[in-house]
Formats: C-alpha cells, structure tokens, sequence
C-alpha cells in the first residue's frame, strides 16, 4: 500500500509539471460590424452617402494561448473535459519556429487582405465599379529586392513599360540576364495608392536558382528580383474598418454585410435582429471555412446572438454542440447571406438553410 502511495504520488506530481505540446482556444469577444467600438464606428464610410441601421451583424473571434505557453498534462486534461474550451496541437496554431510577434504579424496581414475583400464583394454585390492597382505583394528575405521594394508599393512599370499584371512584370525582369538591373517605377505605399508620387528604383537580378534552390529546372537559370505580386483594389470611396487588436481572416463576410447594410437605403438588414457569424469571403463573395467554430458560436449565443450565420463546410463541427436558443444558417455565398437575412427580416424562418447534425 505504501509503494501504491508513493507511485500515485509521483504520477500526480508528474502530472502536474509535465508539459504537453499542446494550445488552447477559447471564445473571444464578439464585435457588432454596425456599431461602435472605443467610441468610433466599426465601419466608417466617406465620400459616399451611409444610412442608419439597427440590431446586431456581429463578427466572433477565438482566444489563442501564446506560442509559449505550454499546459501541464492536468490542465490540457481539464481543457479537453470542458465544453468551452479546445485543446488543439499547439503546431496546428503556430507552426514549428513562429513566435508570437510571426503570429501577430500573419493575423494582421490577413485581417487586411479579409478587410479589402470584404468591401470589393459588398461593392460588387451593389453593382459599384471597383479598380485594381499591380503591387508588390511579399518580399524574399536576402533578395536583391529587400529594402529596395516594400510589399503595399504599387507597381506602375518596368524598364519603362507599363504594366498591370504579374505575368507582364515576369516578362520583362526575365528578358535581362542575372546581375543586370532593373528599373521598376513605383509609388511606395506611404504615398497612399496611384495618386501618390511615382518613383524609380533600380534593382540588380539574380539567378533564381541563386535565391530558391527548389526553382524548377526550366526557370533556374532565368533572372529574378525576389519579390511577389498582388493586387489592390481601389474604390471610389473611402470605407475604413476600424477594430483594433483583431487578426485573421475570418471576419470578411460580415464586414461586407456591415458595409452592404450601412450603404443600402432603407436596408436595416437585419430587421432589428441578433445576428451573427463568421466565414471568410472572397472578392466574388464566397464564403470559406474558418478555424474555432465551436468557439465562436460559444461566443455569439453569450453576445445574445439568435442566428449565426456558418460557413457550409464548417456546418458539420458546428452542428455537434449547437448552444440553446441559436440556429445555425449555412452560408455560401454574400448572396445567400443576404437571402437569410431577408428570411429573418420577414419572419420566415422556417425556410432557413439551416445546419443539421
């Protein structure tokens, strides 16, 4: 009985100081896309007549443990017997070697790239003409590009052609030999887009073997900058989002429908109701699958949320523990969102597309 003793003993102890590789997720707050927030409006549009609007289109978010924080065998234990908590692989979250600054950075990166989707697919649902700008996307680390190109700078021609798209910039870099220089003219992206000051800026190449040894055979001898190429929409009026401490990418569709629903006449989309959701979206409007469902509806039915708008693939994990008083709308499509509110708007619920077990 003594050496029993002792060995639970030594197993609880064990127990409690053993480390497990592992993250835990919890639900976030949740941020009302009509409302304020630190006293300025979520969505701020200027230039451009807005119009009130009620009730709730509410983004959700998910608390993530830090990239250091490793949780005792008891805690990840108790993390997995609670209804209210996830305890995932903590690589699933932060890949081998990100920290929590590469974390923050990455979020920050796709919360932009979800907000400038967010108002192309709310203008494009609304028939308003949206502009494209070339950019430099990412900049290779040791490139002959680092510190002479910055990703946001827009790129306006190359050797002095003009140029609006990536396969244009690639044929003309390519047309020099690795060593020579290259002259791209830009506006840097402190000047705010293609109004700003263009300016030129001289770039040596190198053999894309030189900057990537995994370069395919037929382009590794080709040169190269180092750099990636996007596109930045312009639009004919300022829409500005304006959450602070927020990241990722899973807000986009309901910062459109918040955008949709302050530039609509008379629109109220939600006729005054709790609506919620999450889903990232597309420039055409498509509705993709995020992270922390079960997290997030935690999140909305606490916020007072009665509807929460689901991304259809994420339905499935989401059905499994739906909380009391919150139904589930499977979402598509910005399209089919608006469809849904205007089911909850005219009472007709029952005909939602709701996510079933």
């Amino acid at each position: 009985m003594l050496a029993a003793t002792l060995l639970l003993i030594a197993l609880l102890c064990v127990s409690v100081l053993m480390k497990v590789p592992y993250t835990e997720m919890s639900p976030g707050p949740t941020y009302n896309t009509l409302g304020e927030q630190g006293g300025k409006p979520v969505i701020t549009v200027t230039g451009h007549d807005s119009y009130p609007t009620s009730g709730h289109l509410n983004m959700t978010t998910v608390q993530v443990t830090g990239a250091k924080y490793e949780p005792s065998l008891v805690n990840a234990v108790i993390g997995w017997l609670r209804d209210d908590v996830m305890v995932v692989p903590h690589d699933n979250v932060y890949p081998k070697g990100q920290s929590d600054a590469d974390a923050k950075k990455l979020n920050a990166e796709e919360f932009a790239s979800s907000e400038d989707s967010a108002r192309t697919a709310a203008l494009k649902q609304l028939g308003i003409p949206v502009g494209n700008d070339l950019i430099v996307k990412s900049v290779t680390a040791g490139a002959p590009a680092e510190g002479k190109l910055h990703a946001g700078d827009q790129i306006v021609a190359v050797d002095g052609t003009a140029v609006a798209t990536a396969e244009q910039v690639v044929g003309v870099v390519t047309k020099h030999k690795p060593g020579e220089s290259v002259v791209f003219t830009v506006v840097p992206r402190s000047q705010g887009g293609s109004a700003g000051t263009r300016t030129d800026v001289t770039v040596p190449t190198t053999r894309a073997r030189d900057l990537d040894p995994k370069a395919p055979a037929e382009r590794a001898d080709l040169a190269v900058v180092g750099i990636g190429t996007g596109v930045r929409h312009t639009y004919p009026f300022q829409i500005d989002i304006g959450l602070q401490d927020v990241g990722g990418p899973s807000a986009g569709l309901m910062f459109s429908l918040g955008i949709i629903d302050k530039l609509t006449p008379g629109g109220d989309l939600t006729g005054g109701k709790f609506v919620a959701g999450t889903g990232t979206i597309d420039d055409d409007g498509k509705v993709g699958a995020i992270g922390g469902i079960s997290m997030k509806i935690i999140a909305a039915r606490d916020a007072g949320a009665e509807y929460f708008l689901t991304p259809s693939s994420n339905c499935a994990e989401a059905a499994k523990n739906i909380p009391s008083g919150l139904t589930l709308i499977r979402t598509d499509t910005l399209d089919g969102a608006l469809k849904s509110l205007e089911q909850i708007r005219s009472g007709q619920t029952a005909a939602l597309p709701s996510c079933v077990k």
